[in-house]
């Protein structure tokens, strides 16, 4: 039996899943995190697909290889465009810059682990990185996907590797980094980032 959030219905949630979700979900991944009946899940993405899937909508249900995303209408493709060619040059947030650095220090990492050390939700910042071209993501031998800079980055800041950051090797082990990753292993699946306090130079 599904726990519905006070004043959410399924496919309320299904669609705030969807928003914040880095790579697209399958239905059954759906099922698991909500707790809820395949059926009442596919009626829920009915409902969502007939809700964004016309005319005057500006996003749109994306089903492909059984796998769902919400992206935009063709028609707002150019204002689309726009806008992320002036984000692009935008300067960061701190929330983005912090994790930034995460990766640049831990890289290749796991979305979890940058959650743990974070302790906030890094989907839409790291969906932000992607666009820029200052982040990849790349599929681990585990088949976990993970984000580690890129050469541009590198670039941009005029270093030769991760390795020639300033205080690479202390930061990258740094104890608070440990232990908080050492607690995520003992998370179990369905529980969330704990909040952990790390050091301001990280």
């Amino acid at each position: 039996m599904q726990d519905d959030e006070p004043g959410m219905s399924l496919s309320s949630q299904i669609e705030s899943i969807l928003f914040v979700a880095v790579k697209p979900v399958s239905p059954f991944e759906l099922v698991r995190i909500l707790g809820a009946e395949i059926d009442a899940v596919n009626a829920a993405i009915i409902e969502i697909e007939k809700k964004y899937n016309q005319e005057n909508s500006g996003l749109r249900l994306i089903l492909h290889a059984d796998k769902l995303s919400l992206g935009t209408a063709p028609e707002s493709a150019e204002v689309v465009k726009k806008f992320l060619r002036a984000d692009e040059h935008g300067e960061l947030t701190r929330p983005a810059l912090e994790t930034l650095a995460v990766i640049s220090y831990r890289g290749p990492v796991t979305k979890p682990e940058m959650e743990q050390i974070r302790g906030v939700n890094c989907a839409l910042i790291i969906r932000n990185l992607l666009v820029r071209g200052l982040i990849e993501e790349i599929q681990n031998a585990n088949g976990e996907l993970t984000y580690q800079v890129t050469h541009a980055f590198l670039g941009h800041l005029g270093v030769t590797g991760v390795a020639t950051l300033p205080e690479y090797e202390t930061l990258r082990h740094h104890p608070d980094l440990e232990r908080a990753l050492s607690e995520l292993k003992a998370v179990p699946e369905n529980e969330g980032p704990k909040n952990v306090s790390l050091s301001s130079n990280l």
